[in-house]
């Protein structure tokens, strides 16, 4: 069946052999216990969705919506991971139609390149084999980028990309950068006359309509649904406070020094793009697109200055193409090619870049998958409280109906994505509570609707409100570790 839709869409062996490859690197990934954090909170918020309840006004978190969407499909950390390799594949294929696209001829560039981007997203290295919204987010922008470089610039096609650079948006929004890229390429590429102006204008304002459709549909679908102000707050405007998330708490300072960094990697990325233009001439097309592209995607990947992997991923595609050519051009942009690849290096550098060793990644599964050490086993070595977990979900799932409330304090997304329970509040990560809650809040909110079940994790910190309304209206049913399981005292007359 996959070898015929393949054929279908006229996949070279060494490409059908590659996307094999790929899916055998991505297996251990579906094996993988419940533990990265941002995928348990999608999770979780997937299941609440499932159970009818408004994204973001009743349970919340701060990115667009597709991927809770994707994951409230998924229902599972299996399903989820399986949609991922999925997703990729078909991805891995749209990225080889656009190096075919740029460079038809050169058969090497394409299988150095496509090579390139399947390592890039399916490794460890970048958190390929995780369930992120970066991985999500670039297929539509590549099928964007495809479509505008070998199909003719009709009033549908420009719109249908800017929808699909909007679809990229709504996975996260640092996707829409990557719509200047290509503003850039046309204004550095078009020829020195008004005409070509004006026609790059229209362009850009089809783009620009079809970018904000989805956005729009959104807007209104959360409005009738009574979560618009807080769908509008948690996925546009609290992304804005997240630019400076890193740096030192300096909000008292004069605008341009809280804002100096950001501004001169504003300044960079103007001042690529005006090399790139002066340099027009001696540059062919597809150097340009992918120059420009990788500015957009680094000034974009640094926005929040955090050094977490896999927001590398956005700029895989570009990068992916400059290994290509480095490895296989034959004229000056082979040695050119150093400069873009040398320009990730310095935010890599600077900002000290996270990753994962991937060696000790598939050799640990392949201990487990060969009996050298055992489930338990296995679990540690991915986060220390793993098992723990996993017993408090069952426990959890033993005792309560899925209808029933629990509220986790301290690290909690895991336990409510494994044990598919809800808490009486809107957020399902400690950290939510801290950056967007209050102990005055949620003390009110547990009083209000009591959870049949309270965990204290031995990592949190207790405070005093949470300990009376414990010993007042719940009863210790369960002390491991320092973990204690409290049960709601419920009155039998009224049962």
């Amino acid at each position: 069946m996959v070898q015929k839709i393949l054929d279908k869409i006229h996949t070279p062996n060494w490409l059908v052999f590659l996307l094999g490859v790929g899916l055998i690197l991505r297996v251990p990934s579906l094996l993988e216990p419940y533990s990265y954090g941002d995928e348990m909170i999608y999770l979780a918020l997937g299941q609440a969705i499932r159970r009818g309840l408004v994204l973001y006004r009743d349970i919340h978190d701060n990115k667009p919506p597709l991927l809770y969407f994707i994951a409230a499909i998924s229902g599972n950390l299996f399903w989820l991971r399986a949609i991922l390799a999925g997703w990729m594949m078909i991805t891995t294929i749209i990225f080889w139609k656009l190096t075919r696209a740029l460079f038809p001829k050169n058969i090497l560039f394409q299988k150095i390149s496509t090579i390139a981007f399947l390592v890039l997203t399916t490794l460890p290295l970048l958190e390929g084999q995780i369930a992120n919204a970066e991985l999500f987010m670039i297929g539509p922008t590549i099928l964007a980028f495809t479509i505008l470089i070998t199909k003719k610039n009709t009033v549908s096609n420009l719109l249908f990309t800017g929808f699909l650079f909007s679809i990229s948006a709504l996975f996260k929004i640092p996707a829409a950068f990557d719509i200047l890229a290509i503003f850039c390429f046309w204004i550095i590429t078009a020829r020195p006359k008004f005409t070509s102006y004006l026609k790059i204008i229209q362009k850009m304002a089809l783009i620009s309509t079809g970018f904000l459709i989805p956005i729009a549909i959104s807007l209104v679908w959360y409005y009738y649904r009574g979560g618009f102000r807080e769908y509008f707050t948690a996925a546009f405007l609290q992304n804005v406070g997240y630019l400076s998330s890193f740096r030192p708490d300096n909000v008292t300072d004069p605008f341009f020094v809280r804002n100096a960094p950001l501004i001169g990697r504003g300044v960079i990325v103007l001042l690529g793009v005006a090399i790139l233009f002066i340099f027009r001439k001696s540059l062919s097309k597809p150097y340009i697109l992918a120059s420009s592209w990788i500015l957009f995607g680094l000034f974009a990947i640094t926005l929040s200055e955090r050094p977490y992997p896999h927001y590398l991923i956005q700029i895989v595609p570009p990068l992916a193409i400059f290994i290509g050519l480095l490895a296989t051009s034959k004229n000056k942009e082979q040695s050119l090619s150093l400069i873009p690849l040398s320009l990730v290096l310095l935010p890599v550098l600077y900002y000290n870049f996270w990753y994962y060793p991937t060696g000790k990644y598939y050799l640990r599964f392949l201990e487990f998958a060969s009996g050298k050490i055992d489930k338990q086993e296995y679990f540690n070595r991915f986060e220390g409280n793993t098992n723990r977990n996993y017993l408090i979900s069952e426990m959890i799932k033993s005792i309560t109906k899925k209808t029933d409330k629990v509220f986790v304090w301290g690290n909690s997304s895991v336990i409510y994505a494994l044990s598919g329970r809800l808490p009486p509040i809107k957020y399902v990560a400690d950290y939510h509570i801290k950056d967007f809650s209050s102990q005055e809040e949620v003390l009110a909110s547990l009083q209000m609707d009591m959870p049949k079940i309270i965990i204290l994790l031995p990592e949190s910190e207790h405070f005093e409100g949470l300990v009376r309304l414990l010993h007042n209206s719940y009863r210790l049913i369960k002390v491991d570790d320092g973990t204690a399981v409290w049960s709601k005292i419920t009155n039998n007359a009224n049962n």
